[in-house]
């Protein structure tokens, strides 16, 4: 059985949402889901899973949360190389650009992007909690 992690920040909820439906998936098709908040998770536990999911909502200017979030993946990037990895995340204003950047960050670090990263605006409706289920299957 693999071991996915999932792990996420969310400031309203909509992205911790986003990361039940992912655990859902995670388990519905067979696999291990651990959830773990970004204050717990660094580069030694990178190598714990089998893949990780990453879930964070646009901030700001369209970045990443910058008070928790960024600084973990930050720590994290250089340990990504060929680690199956997807993204998920909320956003209430924009068009995704925190995502694209972050896509390329991942990429950059060598991960490999399991799945196309899953974008709800404000609260997740059905399909994007549909595609929240498909990530975590495509982890498992």
């Amino acid at each position: 059985m693999s071991k996915v992690a999932v792990v996420f920040w969310s400031g309203t909820g909509n992205t911790e949402a986003m990361a039940k439906a992912v655990e859902e998936g995670i388990k519905g098709a067979g696999a291990e889901a651990v959830v773990v908040a970004p204050s717990a998770f660094d580069a030694s536990k990178v190598s714990e899973f089998d893949a990780i999911a990453f879930g964070c909502p646009a901030m700001g200017n369209e970045v990443l949360e910058e008070g928790e979030f960024d600084p973990m993946f930050t720590g994290i990037e250089s340990s990504l190389s060929g680690k199956k990895i997807a993204l998920f995340g909320s956003y209430g204003w924009g068009d995704g650009q925190w995502m694209r950047d972050w896509e390329d960050r991942c990429k950059k670090a060598g991960a490999v992007l399991a799945c196309e990263s899953v974008m709800a605006n404000d609260a997740p409706d059905d399909s994007a909690t549909a595609s929240c289920k498909a990530l975590g299957a495509a982890l498992a």
